[in-house]
């Protein structure tokens, strides 16, 4: 009842306010300069705007004095809301959009409501794609030549300087509302924790809201999330929880705030789930819609998405599909173990990229609820790379532990068959699956060299402007030709400096000249593209592309021993105006053609960034890099912590270290964690079972080694210590756990 009474209060306070007679009130109507509803654009060269010279009169008196108001930025009339849609880790046949086997009706209402594009690339990996669609640079260009194994050269340090102001700030700086959800995958892991800084998250990089996660993968059941730069921890623990419906439910209700708070402030909204991605886990009933559907086979299935493709038009009628590789079996080579749990894993993949899309259906619709679809430029990318080949040649319930390099058998699997996908499991699916998801090309995720790892499947609509609906293009583009594209039709300017920084010129041209029917088949106005991730690289020019051949699979997980990194690799040449997916290889032919473009590819190299280059995977992995821990030897926490950043924790991997727990046992005794890092698929936990000081480690959810103390601790206060170390002699480590009422346990050989 006193919430009925106040708001009536203040309902009849604001009519009073807005009824009362005064120049200044006539003013907010109009919008005139000075008044408290002004408005202004800017030229945009120099961002922020310098602020406005105070424009009306100061006297002695108010009353002989005008009152003046800065206007507020706006972008240009008739800017258009902007929603940028990526998946991850998803090839070019992977959605129905694009030929594929599962339905993607999200990307097909995009699609057929304007245009989709069958030449659009990435860059073959994650970081290094998400660095270019934000920036409208080259990936090297701006620090991003890898992401997790980067190293301390400029193109290979994972920062986005301040010189490469993102599409997010220089929108927010032209009077955007700017929104981010989902997979943040481009802030250095050492600037995870609480401590910051937070200049390289997205609320630091220009995105006034973030919801997501941070790092490459989350697990959706249990997700690594935040809320801005707060974790949200422990995760939305509801019954039937899982991320992308709890993204897309978090992006649908600040879409909704910002429209009752102002609707005629435009949006930009960076809309990444991290489906695709590794672990695959979609709700069951997704799953549940596939069972069955890949009994035929990755060999079938690619044949199948080969002529769908054909019928739809998205790739030229002459076009031939590339050999099947022979480091990956026949499917009608397989046993009927192998069979039913290779198609377990791609009915859970198809789950996973259904669900997706049709929760990013649910956010399209929202805008079309709002009545805002008509002035909204969507632009939908399948995929940020090829279909992962991270998942070994036999898939794996972990995907943690093929990360390791250890593969799980088939039968080992098979105990998982029904939990797969759930929060059990962290699944990824067989190589083949994916050489067969990146239909028609060859190769997957990690090689740059090849369209199987670099072209992606997107489509965008605006249908005030676009009005070819379900058009096809055939221009060759990249990532960093979004944000250009983006700033051409809202009018905004590209800045000459951001806080006072000189902006590196956007290497991306404008997308929008193709979107008019009459230009459908004008040449692209994109002529050169370099690609490079991890030693494999290609240039394009002009209809040409020179790529070397990849000297070792991706799904070795770099344990294989690589050539000369210059010197060591083959190099392929194709016409792919007359040879779409990079089938015939005319290097012997042109000899002198392959010679230009390699020397076209170290001319784009150097002005990139992308020198030095380097094929090695476990020694990057292994290069020093910034992290809070690496000068420290001693970590002391008390009381409840929660969320520490891995960067911000004591690394215990290969050492040997000691976990000192003080505690105090209540009459009625105690159960519960003292320390813990990881989880239910690989980590370590010091904790009180029945009284009992036990300790385990969890390998990759292979085995569990397990120690714990001969009796439950008494009342009173107690040290519990565990010891870890190596022996001198080269063998397996030992440990021992010691307390005042327990002996050290006599040693414990590892489990061989």
């Amino acid at each position: 009842m006193s919430v009925v009474r106040v708001s009536v209060v203040c309902l009849l306070l604001i009519v009073f306010a807005v009824g009362a007679p005064g120049a200044v009130l006539a003013q907010q109507g109009t919008g005139a300069p000075g008044s408290p509803n002004a408005t202004t654009t800017i030229d945009g060269k120099v961002v922020p705007n310098p602020p406005a010279p105070f424009g009306g009169e100061i006297n002695q008196r108010a009353e002989n004095s005008i009152p003046y108001w800065p206007p507020r930025i706006v972008p240009p009339k008739g800017a258009p809301n902007v929603l940028l849609i990526m998946t991850d880790d998803a090839g070019y046949g992977v959605s129905g959009t694009f030929g594929g086997v599962i339905p993607t009706p999200a990307l097909d209402r995009i699609a057929y409501a304007g245009l989709r594009y069958t030449q659009f690339h990435s860059t073959a990996l994650c970081s290094p794609s998400r660095a270019a669609l934000l920036t409208g640079r080259n990936h090297h260009a701006v620090g991003f030549g890898i992401a997790d194994a980067y190293t301390g050269y400029p193109g290979y340090d994972a920062v986005i300087g301040l010189d490469n102001g993102t599409i997010g700030e220089i929108l927010k700086q032209n009077g955007y509302a700017t929104s981010w959800f989902g997979k943040n995958h481009n802030t250095d892991p050492a600037d995870y924790s609480t401590a910051g800084p937070f200049t390289q998250w997205p609320t630091g990089m220009g995105f006034e809201y973030f919801y997501g996660f941070m790092a490459g993968e989350t697990d959706q059941w249990t997700p690594y999330l935040f809320r801005n730069t707060t974790q949200i921890f422990p995760w939305l623990d509801q019954p039937g929880y899982n991320l992308v419906t709890g993204m897309a439910d978090d992006a649908i209700s600040h879409m909704k705030e910002l429209n009752a708070a102002d609707p005629n402030k435009p949006f930009f909204i960076y809309y990444a789930p991290g489906a695709t991605h590794a672990p695959h886990q979609p709700k069951p009933e997704w799953s549940a819609k596939f069972k069955g559907k890949f009994d035929m086979g990755w060999n079938k299935m690619r044949e199948e998405i080969f002529a769908n493709q054909k019928r739809l038009g998205v790739i030229p009628p002459d076009t031939q599909l590339t050999p099947w590789p022979d480091d990956l079996p026949q499917w009608d080579s397989l046993n009927a173990d192998e069979k039913k749990m290779f198609a377990r894993q791609a009915e859970v993949f198809a789950g996973y990229v259904a669900y997706a899309d049709n929760e990013i259906g649910r956010v399209i619709q929202a805008v079309d609820d709002m009545g805002k679809l008509d002035n909204t430029l969507i632009i939908y990318i399948e995929g940020d790379n090829g279909t992962s080949a991270e998942g070994t040649t036999i898939g794996t319930f972990n995907d943690l532990a093929s990360f390791q390099g250890a593969e799980i058998p088939v039968a080992a699997q098979l105990k998982y068959y029904d939990l797969w996908g759930g929060p059990m499991t962290r699944p990824h699916m067989s190589v083949a699956w994916s050489w067969a998801f990146d239909t028609p090309f060859k190769w997957t995720k990690q090689v740059a060299s090849h369209f199987g790892g670099t072209r992606q499947g997107m489509a965008m609509a605006w249908p005030a402007r676009i009005k070819d609906a379900g058009g096809i293009r055939h221009q060759f583009h990249h990532f960093i030709d979004i944000a250009p594209t983006i700033l051409d039709v809202s009018g905004v300017a590209a800045p000459e400096k951001i806080n006072g920084i000189a902006q590196k010129p956007m290497q991306g041209v404008s997308m929008a000249y193709s979107w008019d029917k009459a230009n459908a088949d004008k040449p692209s106005t994109r002529t050169t593209q370099y690609f490079e991730i991890l030693g494999n690289r290609a240039i394009y020019h002009d209809g040409w592309i020179a790529s070397t051949t990849p000297p070792a699979p991706p799904w070795l997980m770099g344990a294989a021993k690589m050539p000369d990194v210059i010197d060591g690799y083959k190099w392929e040449l194709y016409n792919i105006a007359d040879d779409y997916s990079q089938y015939s290889d005319l290097a012997a032919k042109y000899p002198d053609k392959l010679s230009a473009m390699k020397n076209l590819f170290y001319a784009e190299a150097e002005k990139n960034q992308v020198l030095p280059l380097d094929n090695s995977v476990l020694l990057r992995l292994l290069t020093p890099r910034p992290s809070l821990d690496a000068t420290r030897n001693e970590f002391t926490y008390s009381g409840v912590v929660s969320g520490i950043a891995t960067t911000a924790a004591p690394n215990t991997l290969m050492r040997s270290y000691t976990i000192t727990a003080d505690v105090e046992i209540p009459t009625d005794g105690a159960e519960g964690m003292l320390v813990t890092e990881g989880g239910r698929f690989a980590g370590y936990g010091l904790y009180l079972l029945k009284g009992k000081p036990v300790f385990t480690l969890n390998l990759l959810d292979l085995a569990r080694i397990r120690w714990a103390g001969a009796e439950p601790l008494t009342p009173g206060r107690h040290r519990v210590e565990f010891d870890y170390f190596p022996e001198k002699d080269g063998s397996r480590p030992a440990s021992r756990t010691s307390c005042p009422v327990c002996p050290p346990t006599a040693r414990t050989p590892w489990p061989g």
